[in-house]
């Protein structure tokens, strides 16, 4: 153990002596650093090889010129000091706010999915960066009824984080009045469409499964289609409107199925079909379902190649079982 952490804070010590801190800095500062430590460059440089090229050499007075340079070295040595720990300073507190945004956004996605008579459940979630624009949610109704779901924020990070943050709170609200899918994409879209930045918008499917029937009642706002499986074929929930937070007054329509005994609901953001690699990857979805939802999940992430994961992933799996 104290091996491992000794590795880890080596590799960080390392990181930091050849990492370019002056990479996210402002130009005009960047330029300033880099000027600041050229000078002192120039100044070692000067002293070691006593180089007489200087612009203001004075052959009649050596002294002064050296005394010049050393005062050029300390002025450049501390601007490039300033410089470069403002911006560490800076890097930190970043750092800081990112863990504790990854800390909050943990708190607004279920910790752990309570148990369905009759139903498994399995989740995964992986945000690319610290933070993520996807969101997902399973909320118990009155009648036996859940509510699954699932959106994806246009862009990535903490502006992404934020948007997903607020439509987690517009759908628990609006949930404790009328969890219907088609009342729940209508205000939400509306919301985001006043209040959102034009080039920000969200895909979302809003899912109330009756547990009893296995019926499903959904909305799909631009998604990707949630997949049905049962007795090796499958069904696809697909659109039934327009992204959220596009145009005011967008209308949808909710879409009616049926999750038989045996049979498997699976919903996921497009993080997980873009890290599939190959031309089918809802094809190489549908060959990852098995029986068992924890051996399904376990193929699923299989499926994912690093090197191709350039976005979230969150995947919703509910299997219907015997009672």
């Amino acid at each position: 153990m104290h091996f491992r952490i000794w590795v880890k804070n080596l590799r960080r010590w390392i990181q930091y002596a050849f990492d370019d801190w002056t990479r996210g800095m402002p130009r005009y500062k960047r330029l300033i650093t880099w000027l600041a430590i050229l000078i002192q460059g120039y100044a070692v440089w000067f002293v070691l090889s006593r180089s007489q090229v200087w612009v203001f050499m004075v052959r009649e007075h050596k002294l002064v010129l050296y005394l010049s340079v050393f005062l050029l070295y300390l002025v450049s040595e501390r601007v490039m000091h300033g410089m470069v720990t403002s911006e560490f300073v800076r890097k930190a507190q970043l750092e800081a706010d990112q863990l504790a945004a990854q800390q909050i956004q943990k708190t607004l996605q279920p910790e752990k999915l309570e148990e369905l008579l009759g139903y498994k459940m399995e989740v995964y979630y992986q945000p690319f960066r610290a933070v993520g624009g996807d969101y997902f949610d399973v909320i118990e109704l009155p009648g036996n009824r859940t509510l699954f779901a699932l959106a994806d924020v246009s862009g990535k990070g903490m502006p992404a984080a934020l948007l997903a943050a607020n439509i987690q709170a517009l759908v628990r609200s609006l949930a404790t009045v009328d969890a219907a899918p088609l009342l729940l994409a209508k205000k939400i879209n509306e919301h985001l469409s006043r209040y959102t930045p034009i080039e920000r918008f969200a895909t979302a499917v809003f899912v109330v499964l009756s547990r009893d029937s296995g019926e499903l009642t959904y909305v799909n706002a631009g998604h990707n289609a949630p997949i049905l499986f049962y007795a090796g074929s499958s069904t696809t929930l697909d659109a039934t409107g327009m992204p959220m937070g596009i145009f005011s007054g967008t209308e949808y329509r909710a879409g009616v199925a049926t999750v038989p005994t045996g049979g498997t609901l699976l919903l996921f953001t497009d993080g997980l079909t873009d890290s599939i690699p190959g031309n089918d990857p809802e094809g190489r979805l549908c060959g990852a379902i098995s029986d068992n939802p924890a051996k399904t999940m376990s193929n699923l992430k299989l499926l994912i190649d690093p090197g191709l994961k350039e976005d979230d992933v969150t995947i919703l799996l509910v299997k219907r079982t015997e009672r």
